[in-house]
């Protein structure tokens, strides 16, 4: 039997088009599968915010550690390519651990504009309004939507000198293929002697990895199912988000975390107008989690025309803020 939660599977027009091609493409692939970059509703940015704060999930702890501990060392290093420049941050988040270097270099008096880049426009606007406030005098611009166009948007604003900080392993959040374009492209996007600070977390012992994607305590359960009622709200949808469930799996031979959602039932679903049925343990493939190497990470910095000048760590060696300079 075939569970249907609306007999009347209706087209009503939605705002944002992208996002719903985006979802219909994607379930009716084989396997389905849903992009992460929409898990970053506002409530999503909370549950995010969550599983960070979680004991399970280390690496906001082991980046914090790297930006709190050795700060002047990270700031050493950006102003060494010269002055003034702009500050880009993909994917800034609540920039708790960006504040930190941000605080230094005012400190130092180095002359820079902080550029934050979000796809969340709720992310941008708390940025705009907060951080000016905790740093007086602080230059910044906020740039909400995707990362190319905000880069493109960005070399627009000025010809400074351009230091790109992608950072709590987002590089991570592709495959290994995907990634090394993307490290090509952002090359593309900026001029030899600009920077890249990339934060990457590294293979380690699985349990550890495996731990911080299934958190006890099922916050990353929740933010994979938040996305199931964002295409609800949004998309004009009828998951049952009961009837799905959170697995994760990690390969300590690749590298590779992966999250899925899986069908606990046959079932058929409404997404505005168009009907998508689920077979009975049918996953939707969410997200991926890469981990890498030092040595790998070299190897794609200099496959995407990058030196790598610096490495830091904290102090467990289980995550590095890699310091790279376009040649």
């Amino acid at each position: 039997m075939i569970l249907t939660q609306n007999h009347q599977c209706k087209n009503i027009a939605v705002e944002n088009k992208q996002f719903y091609r985006d979802v219909i493409s994607g379930l009716q692939l084989r396997p389905k599968q849903l992009q992460s970059k929409y898990f970053y509703d506002e409530n999503g940015d909370k549950l995010f915010q969550d599983i960070m704060n979680s004991p399970e999930y280390y690496l906001t702890d082991c980046e914090m550690e790297i930006f709190t501990r050795q700060t002047k060392q990270l700031a050493a290093a950006i102003r060494k390519g010269g002055e003034p420049f702009d500050l880009i941050e993909l994917g800034a988040g609540d920039a708790t651990k960006s504040i930190h270097l941000l605080k230094q270099l005012m400190d130092e008096g180095a002359d820079f504009t902080y550029l934050p880049i979000d796809i969340s426009d709720h992310v941008i606007s708390y940025l705009d309004a907060t951080l000016p406030v905790s740093l007086p005098g602080l230059k910044i611009t906020g740039l909400n939507g995707e990362y190319f166009d905000m880069l493109k948007k960005a070399s627009a604003i000025s010809n400074r000198r351009k230091v790109v900080l992608f950072l709590g392993s987002n590089i991570g959040n592709m495959p290994v293929s995907d990634a090394q374009e993307f490290c090509n492209e952002i090359r593309k996007h900026i001029s030899a002697g600009d920077m890249l600070v990339m934060g990457v977390d590294l293979k380690k012992d699985p349990k550890t990895i495996r731990a911080a994607y299934d958190d006890k305590e099922g916050i990353t359960k929740q933010f994979n199912l938040n996305l199931l009622t964002r295409i609800n709200r949004e998309l004009h949808a009828d998951f049952n988000v009961d009837s799905f469930d959170h697995y994760c799996s990690y390969d300590p031979e690749t590298g590779s975390c992966k999250s899925y959602l899986i069908s606990l039932t046959q079932q058929q679903v409404c997404v505005n107008g168009e009907n998508i049925s689920f077979e009975k343990d049918e996953y939707i493939y969410m997200e991926i989690s890469q981990k890498y190497t030092v040595n790998e990470i070299d190897q794609m910095a200099d496959a995407a025309g990058f030196k790598t000048l610096d490495h830091l760590y904290d102090d467990r060696g289980w995550f590095t803020d890699s310091v790279l300079i376009a040649e």
